[in-house]
Parts: structure tokens; sequence; C-alpha cells
């Protein structure tokens, strides 16, 4: 029996399931004029809908207090994962089909009808699997499983569609100017299936001039999507029981370039990577979110070598100041470390160093 969600989740609960069955219900549509549009428009409102239902059954505000607007989607998806239960596959999938929406709804995206249906699937998947770990309702109890997307052209591996998705891009790059529109649109769709693995995943239209750069210099896919390669796709089940899961394999082959490194120049579809999204955390917050306070914290960052690890820290200079910033793998290292060290001993003798 599936809980009785409070009044207000239930209410946007059911607002998810409408969105997605009309997502479905364009899926399956006869009419190919907007179908597209129509099917990323629903599935991210029934993503987000989904997510504020279960942040208000956890009884958890989901209004900021400043602007008093409900929280963006990635703020509720960051959320539920970091507290209730959303894995990283399930929240993968719903970023990857949100920046799908994202490019339709402000300017334009092409989405293969191959990898168009596994995206739909695995994000019915992961919709399904949620609502069942918190409200213990299982999508069949309101949808006739025979109504779930099908397809009259079974779903290849995911890596063979990514590879016919960019010989079509290369192809249609060569196709003259009338095609490029349709080249662009294509490689913001592939821009955005890195969300299923990267979670600061961004489509600007710098990384699409970059892309095109690369795949007209007949760059290797695997140079200019590295992301791509590192997803690895799992089916279940057949007819009515099938299931797609995206997920992150590991070991994956990414080739790091350093600034100065001579084949930089060749890597002509590196984008930029905003340091300051990374590196979020001062070292208040940074003591805040292992729970210390700021001085122990600041002996234990010694203690560690924190703050020479480049993966964990970097200062950024505004004028003629300097600001530490620490990142969410300094948050790891130290929990991790936590409960091998003894704090006070370590602030004792950091105190006694000074």
């Amino acid at each position: 029996m599936a809980l009785r969600p409070v009044r207000d989740a239930r209410t946007l609960k059911a607002k998810a399931i409408a969105s997605l069955k009309a997502g479905m219900m364009a899926f399956n549509s006869y009419q190919e004029d907007g179908r597209q549009t129509a099917v990323l428009l629903h599935l991210q409102h029934a993503c987000e809908m989904l997510l504020k239902a279960v942040l208000l059954q956890k009884k958890q505000v989901i209004f900021d207090k400043v602007s008093g607007r409900s929280f963006a989607f990635e703020h509720c998806v960051k959320r539920c994962a970091e507290a209730y239960g959303l894995t990283p596959p399930q929240a993968g999938i719903m970023r990857s089909i949100s920046k799908l929406r994202d490019a339709e709804q402000h300017w334009m995206v092409h989405v293969d009808e191959g990898l168009l249906y596994l995206d739909v699937r695995a994000l019915v998947t992961a919709f399904d699997e949620y609502m069942q770990s918190v409200f213990e309702d299982h999508l069949a109890h309101h949808i006739p499983p025979r109504v779930l997307p099908v397809s009259s052209v079974p779903p290849a591996d995911f890596d063979v569609l990514i590879d016919e998705e960019y010989s079509a891009i290369r192809s249609v790059l060569g196709g003259g100017q009338r095609r490029r529109d349709e080249a662009r649109g294509r490689i913001r769709s592939l821009l955005a299936m890195e969300a299923i693995v990267a979670e600061n995943a961004e489509i600007s239209e710098k990384d699409v001039d970059r892309v095109e750069k690369a795949i007209k210099a007949d760059a290797p896919l695997l140079d200019v999507f590295p992301r791509l390669r590192t997803i690895g796709m799992s089916v279940d089940g057949a007819g009515t029981t099938f299931t797609v899961k995206f997920s992150k394999k590991e070991g994956a082959p990414v080739r790091f370039v350093a600034g100065d490194d001579p084949d930089a120049e060749a890597a002509a579809a590196i984008r930029q990577v905003d340091l300051q999204a990374k590196y979020h955390l001062s070292a208040t917050e940074l003591a805040e979110k292992v729970g210390l306070s700021v001085p122990k914290c600041s002996a234990v960052r010694k203690h560690l070598e924190i703050d020479e690890d480049d993966g964990c820290h970097k200062k950024f200079a505004f004028g003629k100041t300097e600001h530490p910033r620490f990142s969410d793998n300094a948050v790891r290292r130290i929990k991790e470390a936590l409960p091998e060290l003894d704090v006070d001993t370590v602030y004792k003798e950091q105190r006694r160093g000074r």
C-alpha cells in the first residue's frame, strides 16, 4: 500500500505523474511537429515536481527566504541527492533531461531518435524507482504498462549510438552552411548527455563553437567528448518490464592536457571550467561541512596537507587580496580522516608548532 503523502506533497506528486503521462503521450504521438519539445518540457517538469514533492514530504522548505521563489531544479536535485536517497544514476538522467529541455526551451537542440528513446526510458525507470523508494508507490498503479515508451526500432548499444551520432554530425557539417544549425543542435544534445556523469555540465555557445571546430578538424570522439565514454548503460527485462539505466564507468579513458602542453593547441574542444564553482567553500564553510571549529579545521587541514592538494584548495585573487577556497574533495578527505584522527591532539601540536 502506498504511503499517504502530506497535502502539498500529494498535490505535487500528482502533478509529476500527470506531466510524465503527458511526456509519454507526446513520445508515442503520431504528430511529429513539436514532438521533441513536448517530450522534453513535460519530462523535466515531471522530475522537478517529484523532487519538490519529496522535499515537502520530508518537511523541508522549498522556497528561498530572500526571493520568496521556489528553489530551482538543480538545487532540488542536490538536496535530494545529499539527504533523501536520490542515487547518482537517477540524478544524472534527470540532469540530462533538464539540460536538453533548457536547450530546447531557450534555443534549439536536435536529439537522435535512438538517444531520445534511451533518455526517455531511463528517465521513466529513474522516476519509478525514486517514487517507490520515497512514497512506496509504483508507477504501474497510475499508468498501464502497455503505454510506457515503446519503439519499433530496438535500442542499440549506447556507445554505438554515440559513434553514429558523432559521424552524423561530421557528415552534416560537410553539407554546407544550410545544415550547420542541425549539426550544432546535435552537438548540444551530446553536451547535455554529459550531465549524466558530470554534475556541473553546462551547454554554452562557446562549448558548441569549440566542439564544431574540433569535429571539422577530424578530432576523434574520445578527444571531443571524453565524458561520454564514461557513461555505461544497462538494460533489463523485456516488453512491458523493459528498463534502461545509465551509470558511470570506472577507469574511463580521460586525457588531461596542461595549459602549457604542446598538445593543448590541438585539443580544440577543451572546455573551460568554472573554477569558482568547483572551489566553492570558504574556510568557515569548510569547517561547518566537516563539523569542526574554524581553528581546529585549520589544524586538520595542515595535518592532512589539504592546502597543498590542488584538487582540494585554490587561492583566488580579488584585487590585492587572496582568498583561499576549497572544493568538495577537501570535505571528503577530511571526513574520511576524522574517524582515525585525534583532532584535539592535532590542534595542540599545531599550536605548539606556531
